[in-house]
């Protein structure tokens, strides 16, 4: 897998950011179970947030920026689950 490529890069931040904004909604005790709206605006917004991150970090090498964004996700899907406690 070629991390160097943007397009590479986005696309895998992309589906990591649904996955990790439906993860913390997982763990709610909702009978109804998530509402997709809200997993999609959560979604976005780790998206978004995790992809500035990957853009504005131009002192770091192309692999670990990569990285950079990914944890940046996880921490921000955590910050979800504890916030929306």
């Amino acid at each position: 897998m070629n991390l160097n490529s943007k397009k590479t890069s986005f696309l895998i931040l992309g589906i990591t950011a649904i996955i990790f904004s439906r993860i913390p909604f997982a763990f709610f005790n909702d009978p109804e179970g998530p509402n997709l709206l809200v997993v999609g605006v959560a979604a976005a917004i780790l998206y978004f947030l995790s992809l500035t991150v990957y853009e504005f970090a131009s002192s770091v090498p192309g692999h670990r920026k990569f990285w950079l964004a990914f944890f940046i996700q996880i921490v921000l899907a955590v910050a979800f689950y504890f916030f929306g406690k």
